[in-house]
């Protein structure tokens, strides 16, 4: 016979009786990304209301650069970002299922990608999201945003999404144009106006650049087979950067570290190199650099599980407030002259959306960081590792209500668990 102190936590703790499994998790996630957070330009948005509210940027604030050039906090502020990383879900969903609906939207991932690049007036300017007008954006990019819009073309591409030949050698064509015009601005990402000519750098030293200049040139070698592409990427494996004159390839082996500054679990941003060096070991045939990038991803991986457990500090009942209204930064506007002073701007800007809306940094903290560092341990080719993570990584999954957030930052628990079907087969 029950006794009644375990009928009262039963009664007391509904969500015990009615847990999701992982795979139902990822499923909810999936249908309220798609539902909810997937725009009319198939760009996945930064956060909207839980009805779906947003307040997009007009021409005017465009234009203006307000709250800043930058666009940082607004809700389309990383169609490109977000498309590109969660290709990497995509296309392994598709892998698995088959589903024409699965490769129907993993194209619509590509449409939005394409959307962002062909909408500026700048050779090589990747726009982050589109204005009321549906012609107008701001006039920053950055690394951030080029380097997901290379990985999922090169994922697409790569895994065989694309239905017929056509479509490849378009895409293909595409990444191609994109490097070509890199290459010719020394490896820097042209912005579309004032206040700066470039914002964002494939040759910075250290974490942030490294894995990328390294995947961008191996990955040109990979889809067309020139040997140019091939000894530059040789070249700048083995150049020495940094204060430390380190090669790249050695950066590269120690695996993820996080941004400067931008507090102690960073997982989200340092996510790209990760996807790099997850490239760079699946196109690399020498034995002792695949054996570097392997090692590289086995760090990141044990980097990132640290912020597993942060799924505890988050109550999925919280009833903090979310404003929906970013012009709250405004308050913060000044005029921008440089990129330094959008930077500024930009930086005033979220402090003071912060203090406007507490579950925004709630959410950031402990569900964008868990959540991404959940697919950061499953980029790990190590199988043995990764199923050491498991049972934390479906904790991850299983823990929110994605019906009752605001950020659409809980993506990558779909990138996770398509990763983990994958290591399984």
């Amino acid at each position: 016979m029950l006794s009644r102190a375990f009928l009262f936590l039963l009664a007391s703790t509904p969500a015990l009786l009615n847990a999701d499994t992982p795979e139902q998790a990822v499923e909810k996630a999936h249908t309220e990304l798609w539902r909810r957070f997937v725009d009319e330009h198939n760009l996945i948005l930064d956060y909207v209301g839980l009805k779906g509210e947003i307040v997009r940027p007009t021409p005017e604030d465009c234009r203006e650069m307000k709250p800043s050039a930058l666009s940082w906090g607004v809700p389309n502020e990383d169609g490109p970002m977000f498309n590109g990383l969660y290709l990497d879900a995509a296309c392994n969903r598709w892998t698995i299922t088959q589903k024409d609906e699965d490769r129907a939207k993993a194209r619509r991932l590509i449409d939005g990608l394409i959307k962002v690049s062909t909408i500026g007036k700048t050779p090589g300017f990747i726009a982050r999201g589109i204005a009321t007008d549906g012609k107008t954006t701001y006039s920053m990019g950055s690394n951030d945003q080029t380097t997901p819009w290379l990985y999922g073309i090169w994922r697409y591409v790569k895994d065989g999404v694309a239905k017929d030949e056509a479509e490849k050698k378009d895409l293909v064509a595409r990444f191609m144009e994109q490097v070509t015009i890199l290459e010719k601005n020394s490896w820097k990402m042209p912005t579309d106006g004032p206040p700066s000519p470039y914002r964002g750098d494939f040759l910075k030293p250290g974490w942030e650049g490294a894995p990328r200049i390294l995947f961008v040139t191996k990955a040109m070698h990979h889809l067309t087979g020139d040997a140019k592409w091939q000894q530059l990427y040789v070249d700048k494996a083995n150049e020495k950067t940094g204060n430390a004159q380190r090669p790249r390839i050695e950066i590269c082996r120690t695996g993820m570290v996080f941004d400067p500054g931008q507090g102690p679990r960073h997982s989200w941003t340092g996510s790209e190199g990760v996807i790099c060096l997850r490239a760079l070991w699946e196109m690399e045939t020498d034995p002792a650099w695949k054996a570097a990038y392997a090692e590289g991803l086995h760090h990141s991986a044990e980097l990132s599980a640290k912020s597993l457990s942060l799924i505890e500090n988050f109550d999925v009942n919280g009833t903090e407030v979310f404003n929906v209204d970013w012009r709250v930064m405004n308050e913060a506007w000044k005029p921008q002259h440089s990129e330094l002073d959008a930077v500024r701007v930009a930086e005033a800007g979220l402090r003071v959306q912060s203090k406007a809306s507490p579950r925004l940094h709630i959410e950031k903290d402990y569900l964008r960081e868990p959540c991404f560092a959940a697919w950061v341990v499953t980029l790990c080719p190590d199988r043995e590792y990764v199923a050491s993570q498991r049972a934390a990584i479906e904790k991850v999954i299983t823990h929110y209500d994605v019906s009752r957030v605001y950020l659409s930052q809980f993506f990558p628990i779909e990138s996770a668990w398509w990763r983990m079907q994958l290591l399984e087969r």
